[in-house]
């Protein structure tokens, strides 16, 4: 059970993730039937303040003594440093080794980092900090396409509004869903999110560095409609199959199949946000040819359905067209 909470907040925090650790654990709810927590924010120092990137702070009244004795132990975000105080890290380690829970938001994953507390553990931080976080703490397990991570006593969320989803399945976890579910329904949020993080990773243009193969690559993109071939591909970039094969895995982590059907999928997402066009249309302009076959890898690659995602991402100046996905 949850009883006592602490978050630990630290020079350039960032208010949104504290405030749903606030909101979560820090508003009584009892007149409601809700949990009760005995919820505190603490300090280095307490009394000092702390200020964030947007130019305000907060006064922590509790020291580092508030972890001493809590249940969870909460690392809101704050900006990414070279190094964290000595003290806070070792607080962390003790609150380990303790038993406490541990939870960090976003970028909190890097004190547990830092503090050698996810070495050997599956997590998970803001996507757009995964490859970063994976030279800095080699030894952690970093998976980038979950909301959160549940690996026992250490639950990771990734960035900003996924720190809502695990501080509620927290709650679900140890107290129940009915918690969950009131607390969600106050918060005006859905007590479980589909998918994953994958849905909202930029997509950027393919780089590569073997300028013999950006003519196929571009080949593929001027048209997805076209089964492309490896052979024909090969054919193009003037050089064997094998060879072409060879290069092409070397460049960009996986086969020219599997590449043409990311980059249909990308497309499909375009299309998704800035169109109305239905199901079937999309497939057919992206090459995917029909309407199951685009679910089926769309799911499979964004991590959740294309229905589900027009639904989160879609301009509100969408272009006309029949239906829906």
């Amino acid at each position: 059970m949850l009883h006592t909470v602490a978050a630990i907040v630290v020079e350039d925090f960032t208010p949104f993730e504290l405030g749903v650790v606030c909101e979560v654990f820090g508003v009584d709810r009892t007149a409601e039937g809700g949990p009760s927590f005995d919820f505190q924010v603490c300090g280095e120092r307490p009394g000092e303040p702390l200020y964030c990137a947007q130019g305000f702070a907060v006064v922590p009244e509790a020291g580092l003594v508030g972890l001493a004795d809590a249940d969870l132990v909460i690392v809101p975000a704050a900006s990414v440093r070279g190094d964290y105080s000595p003290a806070v890290l070792d607080a962390l380690r003790a609150a380990s080794d303790r038993g406490a829970t541990l939870l960090s938001v976003c970028s909190g994953a890097y004190l547990l980092g830092a503090a050698g507390l996810l070495d050997g553990r599956r997590c998970t931080t803001h996507w757009r900090y995964v490859e970063d976080f994976r030279r800095r703490f080699p030894h952690a397990d970093v998976d980038p396409d979950v909301l959160f991570v549940d690996d026992g006593p250490i639950v990771t969320s990734a960035g900003t509004a996924a720190g809502i989803d695990a501080c509620l399945h927290l709650v679900r976890r140890e107290i129940g869903s009915a918690a969950a579910n009131l607390i969600a329904r106050r918060m005006v949020v859905a007590p479980h999110r589909e998918g994953g993080q994958r849905q909202f990773v930029e997509r950027p243009v393919p780089e590569i560095a073997d300028t013999s193969l950006r003519p196929v690559l571009d080949d593929i993109l001027d048209d997805l409609t076209v089964e492309h071939t490896t052979a024909d591909l090969a054919r193009r970039a003037r050089m064997s199959p094998r060879t072409l094969l060879r290069r092409f895995t070397a460049e960009t982590g996986t086969t020219p199949h599997r590449w043409l059907t990311l980059q249909r999928v990308r497309h499909a997402q375009q299309l998704l946000e800035d169109t109305m066009l239905d199901i079937e249309q999309i497939a057919r302009a992206t090459g995917m040819g029909t309407g199951p076959l685009l679910r089926h890898h769309f799911r499979r690659i964004v991590g959740v359905t294309p229905k589900d995602y027009r639904a989160t991402f879609a301009a509100r100046t969408s272009t006309p067209a029949n239906r829906t996905p």
